[in-house]
This record gives structure tokens, C-alpha cells and sequence, in this order.
């Protein structure tokens, strides 16, 4: 090499002076080629990577021409150098070699680095990072040569000097590049500028600092945060999951079907006896569990596909893996570099006559080192974190997926909320584990480097410290367990918890009709009180965990030193031993924790897996049973066909045959229970097929039974994703009978409508319901009885518009569900369906001729409304009214399109309505054509009252200081107090424990081994294990302590969050979505039972921490606290920029997030309908735009994090720099042991302050969800449950009411609903409330509960005003058989008589009354039967008798009947109104009546319209006015009071 270069390539003696430095040659060949060679190993490669994955050409920049010519530049310069080498005279010699390889090489260079750059333009990011490490390395190395030429130059002025000016001026060039290098070239093809950052912009996250800025000047909003990159979006990141998915799936369920096998077989063979006559048999049953793979329920344990979904993640994601896997082995093999370079300027300072140079060396290496580590750290948790969020949206939106095709039985398996808990808390544990996976690995790893480096320094005697963190590891491990069974049984608890809040919220009307909250608030304490026992349990074991955890590293150190100092009287205890295994001590400490917190985090996810593998694996809906054909000639045929609800029971529909012609009207009536809602269901395919099939020609609309609403306007529920026609649109309002409900909505068809339609009534919600289907351009249309919840005369009007002959829908196949029975002659054909069997079918008439069945029923249901001289029913010809059968006379208009123009001129025009009121219903039609045609958006303005739900309220900025308050005085002030004292005390002891090694370690200096007394070593052992073990113990108090406070404040706030929901008015849950309320008891209580409680203790932790090492680097050197000044400044405003924009973006995170989840709800909900329409796939795709908005604050909130924690680290390793540069300045004033105590804080002072920060922004986070209970906690309540003034204990004795000038509207925003009514009921008078929809019926019941309060006027019952009475006083002592029949999972019992206060006897008497005893008493369970989530598993006439016997056990003096004979058929209609009539007839009833026939012999009737009495008096009496009632008794075919003809 010296004859390379003509001169020495290297000798140790250069670097042996106080002056040193590097020979030219070295600097010349090695300096330069280490760049150049990076670059060209690097280059092909990414030149390919560019080429296979260019986009299209970007437009030529300044930027880019700057960096061209710069590079232009360097390439002229080393032709230059060449040619001045090639012509340079040397006099005898040859030409070094070197001055003529290096030019060249250069020329090669920068034509390679032209190259790059160019290409760089068909990429998105214009930077490449290897370009940028190029030029790094290139100025890095350049400095050295750099240097030396100057000193070259200036100790001889002429020596080199063209040479020299040529490499200033490139060096110069270079640094140019790299400076630009640094900045970020903006493209326009991507919205977020991570994808277009620089290198340097991305491992410093720079580009991440516009929003920062922003979030600090204003609260950010959902358009300021940059949506995720693609590769994050949920569509890219499922599309590459669902092939490994598939994959392993199908290997699990071979598997599982093997284990199957394996299974029946030794069952075969435990009985041998029975074998030979079942053999063929059970391979039969094998084959069928084959086929169908069925999961049996196995013993008590049901198995299924197992441990594919790790895999299948793995797959997907190893790339990233393994990239972040590379990271975190660099960062912790630097991690064992911090201890060694301490032991050097330990070394370096105890030894006076070293080099002032190796100790500005060490400085820097250590600021290098610590640099490297936290540009590795972070990039790598940059990407964990990031993988992390991928795992939870690939499990999210895989979860949603399957939630669309999952069967019935599988989904029965699982309530709604357990549902939505695999999609928030199982996903969520998913991606906590999935950021930490790495530390398995890294953790071993460090562990047995420690202890390797350990055994350098003090030899054998590190097994004595290494034995007792050995029998740490199994304590630990015993007592994680334990917590995670603690917590496993938590999880029950709060999923019971959960559920009984969902239920409360969901039926939260009839609590409060039925002034039941006491009842249900007990259930839910007890079981929260459980919950927090456990709760504290957890919290003491995590103490002690946290208390064995701070010991051991004691301990550790308290017996190595000992053993050290023991074993040998030649050990001596030193400051670089010492301080060096401290060091070491410190950094094991970290994997010796986590390691177990990592082993049960990942069994806690397995469990999480596990769930959320069975879910997966359940079995898709089979809809193989179901043909599509679209050239088959009949629309519907049932071949053969039975289908059953679950494998297990009996077919609930059996050996159906039935063919149905395309464009018939089909009507299928039966009793209650008759299987009627079962045989449309098997059309739809939500059943399992026993056997036959099902072929359908054509598409389907579907109107289910229990209507189900989209939150959302009334038009997107009409057009459910279709293309708006305004022609059909306004068709179908018309015939739905929409319109007048439209003109009272306020908005119109733009009025929102809550979850689960709560602001509409069950009239209105059926109405959409059937208006969605009839929007839909389908073949065959299933309608589920969509006339139960509707009046009658308006039932008529949508059979005559929708259904009926000249109907909307006339020419469609349409299958009609009904009880209507006055509808029948007008249908094509009748189905008869008992018992899941069809007894007839046939017209009508033929029917009747036939004297089967049906025409049996029907007559003995006319004998029996006869005898009591209510209805007769004309057996002969029907048409002799009008031509149509039953069609009330009517103008018709033809429905073309010259008569859609005329009539729209001439709104005078309107069709006849049959109604009474003749209401102007097309100027409504016109403003409603104005709204949907292109007006200007300001005319938009929201309509008073229109928007319902209100966007949810979100906090913004600071939290305030009042919400710290308050959770502090929950916890308590002595407590806080008491803590607080025992911190301190800890901080003292960590403090006296390491100024007394220090003491320790100077011994080494004034004794030497032979003479070092045995009392003084004893001394210093005992003192630093007795502080050592004080740390354990304060800390221990001070946890235990604080376990105890948090866990009472939680308890505390979660009871009055509870006692306030409950004393909500009705009108707070009309306007907030359950999901928003269940979100309060769920995630917030949950964050402050756990979450806020750690990063409290952790937070205080950390403060001391940092105040102590800070005090200690001060005490050393005091010049120190010269520097902490300027950082201190930095520190606190990276915080302060950090946490407006971390807290806010926490914010949107959660808030956006529960539209996710309320969305997924409501899809499980509405399943059926949704697969009826066939909506999957846009219903996927809004799940998918949900989930991506809510990722891009997830994914913006781990950016933030990383943008803090890098900057708060470069404090630190500034904090490191200074301290050891100190150290090197004031060397000869330091000893070796003060140097070691300052540094080896110094070095973990870095974590220290990174922890800080995030746990301030944790508790700032976290502290939220105090606010958001608290702003729950401070909505209004309704009047008190029990007043001073209590009415007498047998009030109501008569039961009179009286209504004086009553007023009341809905929300004080809106109109009054109720105008003024006066009118008086005498005691045990029978009422019947008549009036088309919202009429203002229901409104009258919700004013005698006071669910509404009054706005003027009084109502008196027995002449007390109800208005001065406590609410339970009143609501106990009426009773109510509510429209919607609402039930609770619980026994039936518990559904019956909540507090207990009736006998057995009562209770059976009462189901006896109801008619339902013969069914409870055939049931397994008695009265203890389990009544499911809102009472699924009863048919709705069944719930519908429950209520009754609720009433009937109440025995009140009022009752008040809600439309409750709406989904019922008219036989279970008979029976409840025959047990009113009899059981009631000492009350007062009031009736608000859909079918005219039922009130018929009240004793007055009422009749409301928009919100006044227009009539009111007996039957005969408004017959014979000939007013409006007349007029609608008129249309539902009743003459007189004796002959309401059917």
C-alpha cells in the first residue's frame, strides 16, 4: 500500500501524541473507498427496485436540477483531477497510483449518482435513503483528509496546494448535496408527505412537523390529519391477509376435522357392545359431519379450527418482521456499548497522563453510539406500531366480513356486544402484542449478554445475583397467572356488565313506564361491585409485582458485591466495576421485567386469538339449498323442503311443497308460532336445510317483521344505496302513506333518524321499512306483515297503493305475511301454514268452498266476535260496495308521466284523499322536489329539530383542571397525600443508596486489599442493602395504597355515572345513540378502573426519577446546572407542541372509532335484510371507509409518539454528551467513582424522559375519560323519583282522569305536540284514542307517565295534580301494555315481577290470565326459563301475552293499552282482549287502536288530530255525527256499533 501512494500507509506512532492524526495514504484509499464501495453494492439493486416498480414520470423540479447540476459539478471537478494527475511532473518518480484511481473512480461515481437522481423522478419518493447514507459517509470520511490537509498547508503553504483546492471545493459540493439531500421533495400523487420524505425527514420524522405546528394553534380536525398511506388502507392490507387466511384455514379445518375422527372413534370404542348394529350408521354420521363440517358441541368444551390465524398474520406481514427484527438486534447489540465506553472514561479519568483527545473521542462515541440507538429505536417502533395497527384493521374489518355470511346458528352463539368485542377489545389486545412480539427474542438476548459482560467484569460471584433474578422469574410467573385469571374472570364480568347495560338502555322506556330502574341499577352494582373486588385483587398482586420487580435488581446488585467483596480479600470494589455492572444491572433490568409482562400479554391475546379463530371458523351460511334460475318458470317452488333453526332441534319447517307464479299476490296466514316468519326466512336462505330445496327466479326485496332503520335520514333509508329517481321516489312515498308523517318530521325526508329508528313511531319505522323494498326494482318481494304496526285505514291505503292488485308493486311476485284477514279476498292465493307444515292453499274462494282449515277458523272467529255483537261478517258476494272489494272509493289518476306534469301545475289537484283531513300534501311533494333538486347549498339550512342525533361532543384543548380535581377528590385527599409521601421516600432511598456506592467504590482508592477492614466492609454492605430494600418497601406502600384509592374512585364514578343515565329523561336517549351511552360503561369506565391508575404511579415515578438523577449530575457538577437551563426550555416545549396535537388526536381516535363499532351493530342487526337486498358489498365498503378514517388518527397518533420520543431522546443524549464532555474538561478535579455515579444516570436518564413526556400525555389522554363520564355524569335529570309528597298507599281509587288545557312538546327546540287538550274520563270508563300517525296518540300515554313533561296545563288522576308526585309514586302506580313488546335476558320471572314482590302463585295465576301457562309450564325450566337478548327466543305474540301478564300482575287502577295488539294474529288478539275486558273492567282503560273493530264498544272515544281532541264521545254518538270518525269507521267497512263488518 505505501508504494500506492507513494508514502506510509499507516503507523501507531501518529496516533501517540497529544496532536494526532491519521496518515494521508489511509485517508486517501480507505476513507474514500468505504463510501464509494456502499454505493455500488447498493446501486444495481435499487436501480431494479426503481425499475420494476415505477409510477409515471413526475415533472422536472428546481429541486432536482439543483441536485443535477451540484453532482454535474463534482463530475467536471474529478475530470479536472485527473488531468492535473496525468500531467503533474514528479521528477524521477512514476505517478503514484493513487492520484489517477481515485479520479477515476469519482468519474465512475458521480455518473452513477447522475443516474440515480434521474431515475429517482418515475418514483414517488424522489430521495433515496441510500444516496443520502452515501453523502453522510462521504463528508464523514472526507473530514479526516480534510483536516490534515489544512495542517499540511499550513505547516507548508505550497505543498499539494492544486490537489488540495480541488478537494475543499468538492468536499464543499458534497456537503451541498447532502444538505438537499435532506429536505423532502413534495409529490402531488400522494396526500401524505411520509411517503415523499426525505431519508433524514424520516428517521427524524421532520415531515410529521406541519401538524404538530397545527395542532398546537388550533385543535385539530378530522380534514387537518393526512389520510394513511395505501399500503396501510384497509382494502390493500385484507386483500393481502384473505389468501394466507384461506390457506391456513383450510389446513386448521383438516385438522380439526382429523381430531373429529379421532374422537368418534374412541367413542365407538368405549362402547363395543353397541358397535355392529350402529356401524354403518355412525360412518354415515362421520360422512355427514364431513360434509356439513359441523362443529358438534363435544362434551362441555366446543372445538374448533385452531391456530391458524397466527400464521395466516405471519405470512401476511413477515416482510416488515423481519426488517424491524434487523433493527432491534443493531439498537441492542449498541445498547452493550454504553457500558463499555463508560469503562472507559472511567479508565480515562482515573488515569492522569492520557490524551485530552481520547477523551473528546469517547464524548463523541458516546453521543454517536446513543444516536444510532435512537434512530434504530424508533424507526423500529415506528414500524411495530404500525404493524400493530394493520393486525387490528386486518382483524376488524376480516371480523365484519365474516359477521356477513356467518349462519344463524353461529351467530347465535354470540350476543351483539359479544360481537362487537372481538372487533374492539380482542383486536385491540391483538395489536398491543403485536407491537411488543420483537421483545421475545430481544429479551433472551439481552439477558445472556448482560450477564456474558457481567461475568468480564466481576467474575463467578454474578451467579450469586443472576441465581436469585433465576427464582424471581418463577414467582413472577406464579403471580402473573394469577392476575391473568383474575383478569380472565373480570372479563366475564364486565361482558355480563356490559350486556345488562344494553339491555337497560335498549328498553330504557319501558324501565321507566314500569318504574323499574331500581331493580336493574342493583344488578348492575352487584355485578360491578364483583368486578372491582377482582379489580383490587389485580391491583395488589400487580404491586407486589411491581414491588418484587424494583427488589430484584437490589437485591442483584446488594449480593454480587457482597459475594465480590467476600469471596476474595484481594476484590476490591472500584469505581469502574462498580459502576460499569450498575450499568449492566440497569439494562437487565429492563428484559427481566418485561419478560414476563410480554409472556402474559401473549397469553392474554392467545385468548383473544382463540375467540377470534372460533368466530372466523364458524360456519358461513349455506345457501346451497337455495336455487337461483332465472329461466325458470315459476317465481318461487319449495321442493320437498325442510329447514330448521339449529341442527340439533326438530325442522321448524317441514316437507314444504309450494309453487308460487311469477306476479301472483300470495297471502300465508296461521296462528302465532305457525312457522309463518320461518318459511320466509328459509326463502331468504337464513335457515339450515335439512333436506329439498328452494329455486328462485329473480331478485329479492324484504320487509322484516321487526322493522329494522338505518341511523341515518329517512331518504337514505328509502333509497338504501340505489339510484335516486325522483319520479319513483315520490311514487313511493305517496303509496307508503309517507308523506303527512314527512310534513310533521321537521326536515322533512332530510330528518335524521336515530339508532334503531327510536324517533319514529312503529307505524312510521314499518312504513320506511316497506318504502325501502318498494324503491328496490326486485322480482319478488317478501313482506313480513308490514301492515301489524300500521292503523287501519292507512293499512288499507298501502294495500291499495302498494300490495293490492293496482298497487306500485302490481305485476311482482309479492308474498304477503298477514293477519289482516279482510285483505284475503283480494289476494291471488292463500298459503295456510300450521305447525311449520302447509295444511291448504288456494284462492279464496276456493277456500271457503273447500271447508277446510281455514274457512273453519275464519267462521269460528266471526261466531265468536258475533256473539259479543261486534262482527258479522257478509258470507255472500263482497263487491256490492264499490266494484274494487274493499277499495274505499276513489278518484283514480293515471300514473303516466302528462299526468304526473299536470299534476304538478295544479296542486290543487291532489288526489282525493280518503283521509279526513284533506291535508295539501303536494305542496309538501314540491318543496320536497325543490330540496332534491340542485338547490344552492345555503338553502339547506338545517330545519329546526331535523338533526336528531347530535354530533358526538368532543372536548377540545387543555383538559381542564376542574376534571383532575374531581378525580382526585374521588381517590381522596389524605390518600394522595400519603402516596405522594411514600414516592418521596423512595426517591430518597434510590438517591442515598447510589451517593453510598459511590462512597464504596472510593474505598478502593485509600485501602488496598490486604488492609480493608472487615467492619468497614460489612458497613457498607449492610447500609446499601438496607437501602435497597426501603425502595422495595415505599414503593410497595405507595402502590397498595394507591390500588385502594383508584379503585374506590372508579367504584364512585361509576355509580353516579349509572344513577344519572338512569334519571335521564327520555328525550337525552332519543338524541344519543346507545353506542355513545354503552362506549361511557364500557371503554371509559374501563380506562379509569385500569389505565389511568398506572400512568399516574408512573408518571409520578418518573418525575422523581428525573429530579433525583438531575440532582445528583448537579451535586457532582455544578456547571451542570448551567446546561439543564437551555435543555430544560427544549424539553418542555417539544412537550408542550407534543401533547395539544397527541390529545387530540387521542380524541378523534376515540370518536372515531365508535361509529366502527355502532355501524357493525347495526349491520348484525339488520343481517337479514341486508343479505336479502344483497348490499354485502356496500356495506363492507363503508365498514372499510369507517375503518380508514379512524386508522388515520391511530396511525398519525404513533407518528407523534415516534416525532416525540426522538426528540426527547436527542435531549438525553445531549444530556449524556455534556455530562461525559464536563467530565473530560474538569478531569483533573473528578474521581473515577463520582464520573461513573453521574454517568451511569446520565445514561438512563434518556428512557427517564422519554417516559415522562408519554406518561403526561397518557394521564392528559387518559384523564378524558374522566371528562367524558363527567359529561354524563352532569346531564339533566328528569323530576325526582319520590317526592316529600307522597300520595295515599291506595291511589288511585277511582282512577278518573282529567286533562286541563294540556300542552307538551317533544324537545323544548320543537312545536307543541299536544295543543291544548281538555277533556275528563270517569272512573273505569273504557277509552279508545283514535287518529291517523302522529296524530299525537302516543304522545297522550307518555304525558300520564310523565315521560313527557308538561309545557302548560295539568293532568289529575282522582284529583291529584301528577305533576307534584315523585315519578315511581306515579309510573308504580299505573300500567302500560307497550307498543314494541320489550323483554330482558334473564329468567321469566325476572321479566315478570323484577323486585320479587309476588308469590309463585301470582305469578302462574297472572300467565294463566295471559294465556301462556300451558307454554311456560311445558318448558324445561318453569319460570326459570332464560329469556335471551331482548327476548329472542319467544315468537312476538308470546311477548307480546308476557306483557299482558305483567299488567295483570300490577292490578293497577289504569291501564293504558299502546297499540298492543300489533304483530299479533287475530286469535291471540281475541284472547287479550277478551282477558282485558273481563280482568280490567274495574279499571279505567285507555286504548289508543289501530283496528276500529277493537274499540268499537268502548264507552267514548276519542278522536286526536295534530294534537287536538276533534271529537270525543260515545260510539253511537260520532256515528251518528257523521264526522271524521265516521268517516274512517266508513272506510274500515263498520256501519254501525252492531255491525263492524270485517
Amino acid at each position: 500500500m505505501d508504494k500506492f501512494c507513494n508514502s506510509t500507509f499507516w503507523n501507531s506512532s501518529f496516533l501517540d501524541s497529544p496532536e494526532a492524526d491519521l496518515p494521508l495514504c489511509f485517508e486517501q484509499t480507505v476513507l474514500v473507498w468505504i463510501p464509494l464501495g456502499f454505493l455500488w453494492l447498493l446501486a444495481p439493486w435499487q436501480l431494479f427496485h426503481v425499475y420494476r416498480s415505477k409510477t409515471k414520470r413526475s415533472p422536472i423540479t428546481r429541486f432536482y436540477i439543483a441536485k443535477q447540476v451540484l453532482a454535474g459539478f463534482l463530475l467536471i471537478l474529478a475530470v479536472i483531477d485527473l488531468v492535473l494527475a496525468l500531467t503533474e511532473d514528479y521528477g524521477q518518480d512514476a505517478i503514484p497510483p493513487v492520484r489517477y484511481t481515485n479520479p477515476i473512480l469519482y468519474l465512475v461515481t458521480w455518473l452513477l449518482v447522475l443516474l440515480i437522481q434521474h431515475s429517482r423522478q418515475w418514483c414517488i419518493q424522489k430521495n433515496s435513503w441510500y444516496l443520502s447514507i452515501f453523502w453522510i459517509l462521504s463528508v464523514l470520511c472526507g473530514t479526516f483528509q480534510f483536516q490534515t490537509l489544512i495542517r499540511t498547508l499550513l505547516q507548508d503553504s505550497n505543498s499539494n496546494l492544486a490537489y488540495s483546492c480541488l478537494f475543499f471545493i468538492s468536499y464543499g459540493f458534497q456537503i451541498m448535496l447532502l444538505i438537499l439531500s435532506a429536505f423532502s421533495e413534495r409529490g402531488d400523487s400522494s396526500k401524505n408527505p411520509s411517503v415523499t420524505a426525505s431519508f433524514l425527514s424520516n428517521i427524524s420524522f421532520s415531515w410529521y412537523d406541519s401538524i404538530i405546528l397545527k395542532g398546537y394553534r388550533k385543535p385539530l380536525t378530522v380534514e387537518d390529519v393526512w389520510d394513511v398511506a395505501d399500503e396501510f388502507k384497509t382494502k390493500s392490507v385484507v386483500s393481502r391477509f384473505e389468501p394466507h387466511m384461506m390457506k391456513e384455514l383450510k389446513k386448521a379445518r383438516q385438522a380439526f376435522q382429523k381430531r373429529q375422527r379421532k374422537k368418534s372413534q374412541k367413542k365407538s370404542e368405549a362402547r363395543p357392545q353397541s358397535l355392529n348394529k350402529n356401524q354403518s350408521q355412525s360412518q354415515d354420521v362421520l360422512v355427514l359431519e364431513e360434509t356439513k363440517k359441523k362443529k358438534k358441541k363435544s362434551g362441555t368444551t366446543k372445538d374448533f379450527p385452531k391456530s391458524w390465524l397466527v400464521k395466516a398474520l405471519f405470512k401476511t406481514f413477515h416482510m416488515v418482521l423481519l426488517k424491524s427484527f434487523v433493527l432491534k438486534l443493531v439498537y441492542d447489540i449498541l445498547t452493550f456499548l454504553n457500558p463499555q465506553l463508560l469503562r472507559l472514561v472511567i479508565a480515562f479519568v482515573s488515569d492522569k497522563d492520557s490524551y485530552v483527545w481520547i477523551g473528546y473521542l469517547y464524548a463523541i462515541s458516546l453521543f454517536a453510539v446513543a444516536l444510532i440507538q435512537s434512530i434504530c429505536l424508533q424507526t423500529y417502533f415506528n414500524m411495530c406500531f404500525s404493524l400493530g395497527m394493520s393486525v387490528r384493521t386486518t382483524v376488524m374489518a376480516t371480523v365484519y366480513k365474516k359477521a356477513l355470511t356467518i349462519s344463524n346458528l353461529a351467530r347465535r352463539q354470540y350476543t351483539v356486544g359479544e360481537t362487537v368485542t372481538l372487533m374492539s377489545v380482542d383486536a385491540q389486545k391483538l395489536m398491543d402484542v403485536t407491537s411488543f412480539i420483537h421483545l421475545l427474542w430481544s429479551t433472551v438476548l439481552q439477558i445472556v449478554l448482560s450477564i456474558y459482560f457481567l461475568w468480564v467484569e466481576l467474575g463467578p460471584s454474578i451467579l450469586a445475583g443472576v441465581g436469585i433474578m433465576i427464582l424471581f422469574i418463577p414467582i413472577n410467573a406464579v403471580l402473573a397467572t394469577k392476575n391473568r385469571n383474575i383478569q380472565f374472570k373480570n372479563m366475564k364480568f364486565k361482558d355480563k356488565r356490559l350486556r345488562i347495560m344494553n339491555e337497560i338502555l335498549s328498553g330504557i322506556k319501558i324501565l321507566k313506564y314500569f318504574a323499574w330502574e331500581p331493580s336493574f341499577k342493583d344488578q348492575v352494582h352487584n355485578l360491578r361491585n364483583k368486578e372491582l373486588k377482582n379489580l383490587r385483587a389485580f391491583a395488589y398482586l400487580q404491586s407486589v409485582i411491581m414491588f418484587l420487580l424494583y427488589l430484584s435488581p437490589v437485591l442483584v446488585s446488594v449480593t454480587t458485591f457482597s459475594v465480590y467483596v467476600l469471596v476474595d480479600s484481594n476484590n476490591i470494589l472500584d469505581a469502574q466495576k462498580a459502576f460499569t455492572s450498575i450499568t449492566l444491572f440497569n439494562i437487565l433490568r429492563f428484559p427481566m421485567s418485561m419478560l414476563p409482562n410480554v409472556i402474559s400479554a401473549l397469553l392474554q391475546a392467545s385468548v383473544s386469538v382463540e375467540r377470534i379463530e372460533k368466530y372466523l371458523s364458524g360456519d358461513d351460511l349455506d345457501t346451497s339449498a337455495i336455487q337461483r334460475d332465472s329461466n325458470f318458470d315459476k317465481a318461487v317452488r319449495f321442493s320437498d323442503a325442510s329447514f330448521t333453526w339449529d341442527q340439533d332441534l326438530e325442522p321448524t319447517i317441514r316437507n314444504v311443497n309450494l309453487d308460487i307464479m311469477p306476479g301472483q299476490l300470495v297471502a300465508v296466514v296461521g296462528t302465532v308460532g305457525s312457522g309463518k316468519s320461518s318459511l320466509m326466512s328459509a326463502m331468504l336462505g337464513e335457515m339450515e336445510n335439512v333436506c329439498g330445496n328452494v329455486t328462485i327466479k329473480g331478485t329479492i326485496a324484504y320487509v322484516p317483521q321487526q322493522s329494522w332503520i338505518q341511523n341515518g335520514t329517512i331518504k337514505d333509508n328509502i333509497l338504501f344505496g340505489s339510484e335516486f329517481n325522483e319520479k319513483r321516489y315520490q311514487q313511493v312515498l305517496e303509496a307508503c302513506a309517507l308523506l303527512p308523517d314527512l310534513e310533521i318530521l321537521p326536515g322533512g325526508d332530510l330528518a335524521e333518524i336515530g339508532e334503531k329508528g327510536i324517533n319514529l313511531s312503529g307505524g312510521q319505522k314499518q312504513r320506511v321499512s316497506l318504502a325501502r323494498a318498494t324503491y328496490q326494482y326486485a322480482d319478488i318481494y317478501i313482506l313480513d306483515d308490514p301492515l301489524s304496526a300500521v292503523d287501519a285505514h292507512v293499512g288499507k291505503h298501502i294495500f291499495s297503493k302498494v300490495l293490492g292488485p293496482n298497487g306500485l308493486l302490481n305485476g311482482k311476485t309479492r308474498i304477503l305475511v298477514t293477519h289482516s284477514l279482510h285483505f284475503l279476498p283480494q289476494v291471488d292465493e292463500i298459503v295456510v301454514v300450521e305447525n311449520g307444515t302447509i295444511l291448504e292453499t288456494g284462492s279464496y274462494n276456493s277456500l271457503l268452498a273447500k271447508n277446510g282449515v281455514f274457512a273453519k277458523n275464519l267462521k269460528m272467529f266471526v261466531k265468536h266476535a258475533d256473539s259479543e255483537g261486534e262482527i258479522t261478517v257478509n258470507d255472500g258476494d263482497e263487491d256490492d260496495d264499490n266494484d274494487s272489494g274493499l277499495m274505499p272509493s276513489m278518484e283514480e289518476l293515471p300514473e303516466d308521466a302528462a299526468s304526473l306534469a299536470l299534476r304538478r301545475e295544479n296542486s290543487l289537484h291532489g288526489t282525493l284523499s280518503r283521509r279526513s283531513s284533506n291535508r295539501h300534501r303536494k305542496s309538501l311533494k314540491n318543496s320536497l322536489k325543490v330540496r332534491n333538486g340542485n338547490v344552492p347549498k345555503k338553502e339547506e339550512e338545517l330545519v329546526k329539530g331535523q338533526k336528531l342525533i347530535e354530533k358526538e361532543f368532543m372536548e377540545t384543548g387543555k383538559v381542564k383542571f376542574a376534571i383532575y380535581l374531581k378525580y382526585l377528590k374521588a381517590v381522596g385527599w389524605c390518600s394522595i397525600l400519603f402516596i405522594t409521601f411514600f414516592y418521596i421516600l423512595n426517591s430518597v432511598a434510590f438517591v442515598g443508596s447510589n451517593l453510598w456506592l459511590s462512597a464504596w467504590t472510593s474505598d478502593s482508592a485509600v485501602y488496598n486489599g490486604t488492609n480493608y477492614p472487615a467492619s468497614q466492609r460489612d458497613l457498607r454492605i449492610g447500609v446499601f442493602a438496607a437501602l435497597g430494600v426501603a425502595q422495595g418497601l415505599t414503593l410497595l406502600v405507595a402502590n397498595v395504597w394507591s390500588a385502594k384509592s383508584c379503585a374506590h374512585a372508579s367504584s364512585l364514578l361509576h355509580r353516579q355515572l349509572l344513577n344519572n343515565i338512569l334519571r335521564a329523561p327520555m328525550r337525552f336517549f332519543d338524541t344519543t345513540p346507545i353506542g355513545r351511552v354503552v362506549n361511557r360503561f364500557s371503554g371509559d369506565i374501563s380506562t379509569v378502573d385500569d389505565t389511568l391508575p398506572q400512568s399516574l404511579r408512573s408518571w409520578m415515578l418518573c418525575f422523581l426519577g428525573i429530579v433525583s438523577v438531575l440532582v445528583m449530575i448537579c451535586m457532582a457538577t455544578p456547571v451542570f446546572a448551567i446546561i439543564i437551563v437551555p435543555l430544560a426550555i427544549i424539553y418542555v416545549l417539544i412537550q408542550v407542541f407534543y401533547v395539544a396535537t397527541s390529545r387530540q388526536l387521542r380524541r378523534l381516535d376515540s370518536v372515531t372509532r365508535s361509529p366502527v363499532y355502532s355501524h357493525f351493530t347495526e349491520t348484525v342487526s339488520g343481517l337479514s335484510v341486508i343479505r336479502a337486498f344483497e348490499h354485502q358489498q356496500r356495506f363492507l365498503k363503508q365498514n372499510e371507509k369507517g375503518i380508514d378514517t379512524n386508522q388515520k388518527f391511530v396511525s398519525s397518533w404513533i407518528t407523534s409518539n415516534r416525532w416525540l420520543a426522538f426528540r426527547l431522546e436527542f435531549v438525553g443524549n445531549l444530556i449524556v454528551f455534556f455530562s461525559a464532555l464536563l467530565m473530560v474538561i474538569y478531569k483533573n478535579t473528578q474521581t473515577g467513582d463520582i464520573v461513573g455515579f453521574v454517568l451511569s444516570n446520565a445514561l438512563n436518564i434518556t428512557q427517564t424522559l422519554n417516559w415522562l413526556v408519554r406518561m403526561t400525555s397518557e394521564t392528559e389522554t387518559n384523564i378524558v375519560a374522566v371528562e367524558r363520564i363527567t359529561e354524563y355524569i352532569e346531564v339533566e335529570n328528569e323530576a325526582p323519583w319520590v317526592t316529600d309528597k307522597r300520595p295515599p298507599a291506595d291511589w288511585p281509587q277511582r282512577g278518573e282522569i282529567q286533562f286541563i288545557n294540556y300542552q307538551v312538546r317533544y324537545r323544548p327546540e320543537l312545536d307543541l305536540v299536544l295543543k291544548g287538550i281538555n277533556c275528563d274520563i270517569k272512573s273505569t270508563e273504557k277509552i279508545g284514542v283514535v287518529g291517523r300517525t302522529g296524530a299525537g296518540k302516543s304522545s297522550l300515554t307518555n304525558c300520564l307517565f310523565r315521560i313527557l313533561e308538561a309545557a302548560g296545563g295539568r293532568i289529575t288522576i282522582d284529583g291529584i295534580d301528577i305533576a307534584s308526585l315523585g315519578l315511581h309514586d306515579l309510573r308504580g302506580k299505573l300500567t302500560i301494555i307497550p307498543q314494541d313488546p320489550v323483554l330482558f335476558s334473564g329468567s321469566l320471572r325476572m321479566n315478570l315481577d323484577p323486585f320479587n314482590n309476588y308469590s309463585d302463585e301470582e305469578i302462574w295465576k297472572a300467565l294463566e290470565l295471559a294465556h301462556l301457562k300451558s307454554f311456560v309450564a311445558g318448558l324445561q325450566h318453569g319460570l326459570s326459563h332464560e329469556v335471551s337478548e331482548s327476548g329472542d327466543n319467544l315468537s312476538i305474540g308470546q311477548r307480546q301475552l308476557l306483557c299482558l301478564g305483567r299488567a295483570l300482575l300490577r292490578k293497577s287502577k289504569i291501564l293504558v293499552l299502546d297499540e298492543a295488539t300489533a304483530a299479533v294474529d287475530l286469535e291471540t288478539d281475541n284472547l287479550i282482549q277478551t282477558t282485558i275486558r273481563s280482568e280490567f273492567s274495574h279499571c279505567t282503560v285507555i286504548t289508543i287502536a289501530h283496528r276500529l273493530h277493537t274499540i268499537m264498544d268502548s264507552d267514548k272515544i276519542m278522536v286526536l288530530d295534530n294534537g287536538k281532541i276533534i271529537e270525543y264521545g260515545s260510539p253511537e254518538e260520532l256515528l251518528d255525527n257523521q264526522g271524521p270518525f265516521y268517516q274512517m269507521a266508513k272506510e274500515a267497512g263498520i256501519e254501525n256499533v252492531n255491525n263492524t263488518a270485517f
